[in-house]
């Protein structure tokens, strides 16, 4: 789950299969009562509908919450407004030691949670480029990015493009309705 509307959905699902929670957080559901082998598949197929998986071992769990964490920071707590050290803010989320997260993370995804967090960012800031409503100073202000020559340099070396060739690109794909 990566939003509050997944956040709905799931909770929905849980209602409409009558099983019991306390919460349901970003990768995470606090449920009362351990599931039987039957509402565990029914909540599995209901949540593969949907486009979520049910993750049910420890490693899995934690790999979605080291993500959601991210996520989370990245695209709705915004990086900018505490400056936090994102390294401190994975651990507390998740309640375990960085260096075991990281190496777990790169593990099982083959990617490091730096390189996640580089591409969660580039998404932000595409998201923002497409918006168009900020500049790129500060959009990578609001990308937690310490410079313009930062965000510039990162976003060409992930995308191939500059952020301006990106923006100037989705310009030219659009018309205006009054063109059509």
């Amino acid at each position: 789950m990566v939003c509050n509307r997944c956040i709905a959905v799931v909770a929905k699902e849980l209602s409409d299969l009558a099983i019991g929670y306390t919460s349901v957080r970003l990768g995470e559901v606090d449920i009362r009562e351990k599931l039987t082998d039957g509402q565990q598949e029914q909540l599995r197929e209901r949540l593969n509908m949907h486009g979520f998986q049910l993750l049910d071992d420890r490693k899995s769990a934690l790999i979605s919450q080291i993500k959601s964490a991210v996520i989370n920071y990245i695209h709705y707590d915004g990086s900018k407004s505490v400056k936090v050290n994102l390294s401190e803010h994975i651990a507390g989320q998740v309640g375990k030691d960085y260096n075991y997260l990281s190496g777990l993370f790169s593990e099982v995804e083959g990617v490091t949670i730096e390189r996640f967090v580089i591409l969660q960012r580039i998404e932000k800031v595409k998201e923002l480029l497409v918006y168009g409503e900020l500049s790129l100073s500060e959009i990578a202000w609001e990308t937690g990015y310490s410079s313009l020559a930062h965000l510039s340099g990162q976003f060409k070396k992930i995308t191939g493009l500059t952020p301006s060739d990106y923006r100037e690109i989705r310009d030219k794909k659009r018309k205006a309705l009054d063109e059509l």
